[in-house]
């Protein structure tokens, strides 16, 4: 028997007009389940206790609805007021990370730097103790500083530093073009040497990564002037972005780069850089860095590919979507994966892979971050609830779609609200629980 479409998807809320008054602002995207969380690297000694969920009112439509406005030269009175809750939260001597997530989930006001500092605190780059986060910062700024000087120097410089160690230890001018006698570089540091431990072999096999990562760098955002053009600021960017992946990919030999992890880098960077903190923005590079390394700690399975057809690996994460589709909505599962054929990968490996920041304008994506980044099971079950959500919205369109149709549907995902697809997806998880 087909499992029935729940009573509230076929309600008002698919039709009714969209309204300027936002949800309400006790209503938090995650309640937590009764059954204890699954052990995660960024979940927290003590689960939160859970908050209450409140249903926001019908206020957007479901299916293409207008884009949000995020062009206002004023705040609005909810931004305010979420923006003073986020800020008193911040100014606490031990940050409560619970209350920190039910309100970072709703969304965070992009002023005075609090998305910043929110995602520090969502992935564990800094401690709640507001104390400690001067040396916090201090040490790991110092730590990437330490990466750079030894990961990204040339071989050339290895090789005299090995045989010279104080050559470079000053400021001066002419330390660079000291050079070695052909009789002091041994065989194994000769750019033509083979051997294992040679620097320069080890440079010639980095080589082809790190052209990979120019490449993908420079085809960031290309319709935002952070990312891309020719002014030294974007050119600056462009270098930060390259310096963070080439570091993970040497320090990460198992996972190394893989295509499209500047788009997971670049929403963080673009977040820190941002910071109205001068000392912030400054150590944007180092920062990003750390955070980079934490978010992708809880993703890194989906971009091993050895691991693709494992427990764990990118083609379960789909079907678990498949599976939850299923639950929710077993015509439109039907329909799709039965009937027209289309098989989630076609459209779900980009949309889970890259956390949909392909699928959205860069504004919207960051919304969605701050729900993803604030659960504390991981950003993938939610991910997988918001991508389920993406599906039900535009259920009529797929139903009365073929193959061909609801394929190019799906790789261009029409404009949505925001903020009624993580209310969707929230449906879900309490439907779940």
């Amino acid at each position: 028997m087909v499992k029935k479409v729940p009573d509230w998807l076929n309600s008002s809320l698919w039709s009714s007009s969209q309204s300027s008054s936002p949800p309400s602002a006790a209503a938090s995207p995650f309640q937590q389940p009764s059954r204890p969380l699954r052990p995660a690297a960024a979940i927290p000694s003590e689960p939160p206790p859970p908050p209450v969920v409140q249903d926001p009112p019908p206020t957007q439509i479901i299916e293409d609805s207008p884009i949000e406005d995020h062009g206002d030269v004023f705040p609005s009175a909810y931004d305010v007021t979420r923006q003073a809750q986020l800020l008193a939260e911040l100014s606490k001597k031990v940050v409560d990370m619970s209350e920190l997530r039910s309100r970072a989930c709703q969304g965070i006001p992009d002023a005075a730097g609090i998305r910043s500092t929110v995602w520090k605190l969502l992935l564990g780059y800094l401690p709640p103790d507001r104390g400690l986060w001067s040396s916090e910062l201090a040490k790991k700024r110092s730590q990437y500083k330490q990466f750079k000087e030894e990961i990204l120097m040339n071989p050339s410089e290895i090789t005299r530093k090995m045989y010279n160690p104080t050559i470079c230890d000053t400021d001066d001018a002419d330390c660079g073009r000291v050079l070695l006698s052909r009789s002091e570089i041994t065989h194994g540091e000769h750019p033509l040497s083979l051997g294992k431990t040679s620097v320069w072999n080890q440079f010639f096999q980095d080589t082809e990564i790190i052209d990979q990562i120019d490449r993908d760098v420079k085809r960031t955002h290309p319709d935002m002037h952070f990312f891309c053009g020719d002014s030294q600021f974007a050119k600056s960017n462009q270098e930060a972005l390259k310096n963070v992946l080439i570091i993970f990919a040497k320090l990460n030999p198992g996972v190394r780069y893989v295509q499209g992890m500047n788009e997971l880098l670049a929403p963080l960077f673009y977040v820190f850089k941002n910071d109205p903190d001068e000392e912030n923005a400054a150590f944007a590079e180092a920062d990003a860095f750390f955070c980079f390394v934490e978010l992708l700690s809880g993703l890194r399975d989906n971009f091993v590919q050895q691991l693709d057809n494992s427990v764990v690996g990118i083609r379960s994460t789909i079907t678990r979507l498949s599976q939850l589709l299923r639950e929710h909505d077993e015509e439109l599962w039907r329909h799709l994966e039965v009937t027209s054929k289309v098989n989630p990968q076609f459209y779900a490996f980009r949309w889970i892979t890259l956390l949909l920041t392909q699928e959205f304008n860069f504004a919207d994506s960051l919304h969605i971050w701050d729900t993803l980044l604030s659960d504390p099971d991981g950003p993938q079950e939610t991910l997988l609830r918001v991508c389920c959500a993406m599906l039900v919205l535009v259920r009529k369109r797929l139903l009365a779609g073929d193959f061909t149709s609801n394929l190019k549907l799906l790789q261009n995902y029409p404009t949505t609200n925001i903020s009624h697809l993580l209310y969707v997806a929230n449906k879900f998880r309490v439907q779940s629980v």
